[in-house]
């Protein structure tokens, strides 16, 4: 998958913002990204600080953009901006105060257009990340939440896709369907024909609960929507990926035993689901890539190493050139 994306946007470049430029994982990512001229990386942060960690790390970032908020000339325009997108939220000091930070000017400078896509998460939280997303640039017409999913690859096997595992706490039934139709969106953009199964503790109706029940419910009104990808639910995880469960437990299901997109109740079993997937079935996750926004803005694992951001920063800018 990397490797085609990297043909889809190799030498046109793309844009793409890192709001900690002197994490160590971040350099090694960037000097590998320009000197490949795969994309167009924009370190920010304290530009001394970014040379200082390059230089003691051995990376040589000549030619590598640094933008330190400190330093940018059209910080008044910014400023100007952030007050009209957070009208009665922001005043012009507390409007200049948000945009010396880098997770926040760096969104900014998305929204601006002066870049093309925004990779953060390293050091910040998810929240850091995510919020000045949906503050400054928002949620795409259609969407009314921001969700994410995990792109599992493992060599010699199909690639598996996870979801939500990194954003919504305790998504409600409408909020399942909404992950369930971002998610299935987003792995046909990346090749992958989604085969869906809304995971619970249950499979139709053999036990109850009432997150049997949300599930259930979401799994019901997707099944009555006119659909062009399978969907089942809900089900467990057994019955999802073993046909000879899914012959005992859902015999008249189309995907069950087969499904390859796995929508969790919850963000506990979701991020529980996708490391152990990673930790003990040796799956590489891609992700989390997000969903729903007006730009693509990716979050980070702060358990992330150099080759997962490299990796993330292409699925970024490869999100220029989507319906994202």
């Amino acid at each position: 998958m990397i490797n085609s994306l990297i043909e889809k946007i190799k030498g046109r470049g793309t844009r793409i913002v890192f709001t900690e430029g002197s994490d160590a994982r971040i350099l090694e990512a960037a000097v590998r990204l320009h000197k490949e001229n795969i994309l167009t990386p924009v370190l920010l942060g304290n530009r001394a600080e970014i040379m200082g960690a390059a230089a003691a790390l051995g990376f040589d970032i000549d030619g590598i953009e640094m933008l330190d908020p400190r330093e940018y000339k059209n910080m008044e325009m910014m400023v100007k901006r952030v007050i009209q997108l957070r009208r009665g939220k922001l005043d012009e000091e507390a409007a200049r105060a948000a945009c010396l930070k880098t997770n926040f000017f760096g969104t900014m400078y998305v929204e601006l257009g002066c870049a093309d896509g925004l990779l953060g998460g390293a050091t910040y939280s998810t929240a850091d990340t995510v919020r000045p997303a949906l503050q400054l640039i928002k949620t795409k017409p259609g969407s009314s939440i921001v969700s994410s999913c995990f792109i599992m690859q493992r060599e010699g096997s199909e690639s598996l896709v996870m979801g939500d595992c990194s954003i919504n706490i305790d998504p409600s039934a409408d909020d399942l369907v909404e992950i369930t139709l971002q998610t299935a969106h987003t792995v046909r953009q990346f090749g992958i024909e989604p085969r869906v199964g809304l995971l619970s503790y249950s499979t139709l109706g053999s036990a109850k609960g009432s997150s049997v029940e949300k599930v259930k419910e979401a799994a019901t009104r997707l099944k009555r929507m006119d659909l062009d990808f399978g969907v089942e639910g809900e089900i467990q995880f057994d019955c999802a990926v073993a046909p000879e469960v899914s012959k005992l437990k859902a015999p008249n299901s189309k995907v069950a035993g087969a499904i390859n997109t796995f929508i969790f109740p919850n963000i506990d079993s979701g991020n529980i689901g996708y490391k152990i997937a990673a930790r003990l079935g040796g799956y590489e996750a891609v992700g989390p890539i997000l969903q729903g926004l007006n730009a693509p803005i990716n979050d980070l694992s702060r358990g992330c190493n150099a080759e997962e951001v490299f990796k993330m920063a292409i699925v970024t800018a490869a999100q220029k050139y989507m319906d994202i």
